[in-house]
């Protein structure tokens, strides 16, 4: 395994890591995915250059483009979330409440 695919590799087990133990706040686990998105992004990105392939090109793109989507989407929750509830603390949240 070359230093390069340790790095990504690390960065994406770094953010699910992250993802899985620590979720007490919306906002943390928000970022620990937006985190591994943009480890993908740069590793099919790296991937598609390594490969000098114009067919995959717009790959990368697409993922980036998903990603903005999380991320607002995400957002949004948080915001609604916070102003519903008054917190972004997981464990208040009741998901059998309306």
């Amino acid at each position: 395994m070359t230093p390069v695919h340790f790095a990504f590799s690390s960065a994406f087990l770094l953010g699910l890591t992250g993802l899985a133990f620590h979720r007490s706040h919306l906002l943390s686990a928000l970022l620990c995915l937006e985190g591994m998105m943009l480890s993908l992004f740069v590793a099919l990105s790296v991937w598609t250059l390594q490969l000098d392939s114009t067919g995959s090109s717009a790959a990368p793109m697409l993922l980036l483009a998903f990603s903005a989507c999380e991320a607002s989407a995400g957002l949004a929750l948080l915001v609604a979330t916070a102003r519903t509830h008054g917190t972004d603390r997981l464990q208040s949240l009741n998901l059998l409440q309306c």
